[in-house]
């Protein structure tokens, strides 16, 4: 079995893919300051919660954005699986030209999140992933990663809000509001968290059609796609399981073209 790991700066999402399927997945928080062992207890609940031993897992592969993580989840690997991890970075096979200025700056989960969408779609393809910042990332016609835009994710901007405005409360993202005039202050802040977040995803995919000159799929993917989704007819699909597919191709690309680790 594949245990494929994506390490994000909010969340770790974890999929176990055996004869080529996705058979469970889990997502939990990241901790930084996690140890190998710590690590190893979180892996071995979750896997006493499914119907596969942990035992059969005989491969990882790895995407991660928050380095000090990586170096615990390696050893986690080795430790405990007897399994060297591939990593997702410079020196493995993602079967996708980087045309970005410095192709080591893009983050993993994005090339990750490309590769899944072109994958599916056989066609030019704008990303969206809501995660702790929100990307976008456009693939051309050809499968060529052309660049994107991060902006502030939606909970950061939460809590911006609740940080520097003194009197507003801290709010929970609490499903799609009723009416944009709302007529209490929790209410006021999820409608203008959620249309708000809407209208902006809304004008940049605008933007960025109107530069590139085609007509390419939007897919969104992350935590809060299905709520922005439904406030931003822009948005055509949602995967929420995008990454994961992501890493199965590019450990499959790289097990035919003898690739097994990320190189230095």
């Amino acid at each position: 079995m594949l245990l494929a790991v994506d390490i994000g700066n909010t969340n770790t999402v974890m999929g176990l893919f055996k004869d080529n399927q996705l058979q469970q997945d889990w997502r939990v928080r990241t901790e930084v300051n996690i140890t190998v062992d710590e690590f190893g207890i979180v892996i071995r609940n979750l896997f006493a919660t499914c119907l596969f031993p942990m035992e059969e897992v005989r491969h990882v592969i790895i995407s991660c954005v928050v380095p000090p993580m990586l170096n615990t989840v390696e050893s986690f690997c080795k430790k405990y699986f007897d399994v060297t991890p591939l990593v997702v970075g410079p020196g493995i096979r993602t079967g996708m030209p980087i045309l970005y200025d410095n192709p080591r700056e893009v983050g993993a989960d994005r090339i990750v999140n490309a590769i899944a969408a072109y994958h599916a779609f056989r066609h030019s393809t704008i990303v969206v992933d809501f995660g702790t910042a929100t990307t976008f990332d456009y693939i051309s016609e050809r499968g060529e990663y052309m660049g994107g835009v991060i902006t502030p994710g939606i909970m950061i901007s939460c809590e911006a809000l609740f940080h520097k405005a003194s009197k507003l409360p801290r709010v929970e993202i609490f499903g799609r509001p009723t009416t944009v005039l709302a007529k209490n202050t929790i209410a006021s802040m999820n409608a203008g968290i959620v249309f708000g977040y809407a209208g902006l995803v809304e004008g940049i995919i605008t933007r960025i059609k109107r530069e590139v000159k085609t007509d390419p799929k939007i897919v969104a993917t992350g935590g809060l796609a299905t709520l922005i989704a439904s406030e931003c007819p822009a948005i055509e699909h949602v995967d929420d399981y995008l990454t994961l597919k992501g890493l199965k191709l590019i450990f499959d690309r790289n097990q035919k073209s003898g690739t097994t680790r990320q190189e230095p």
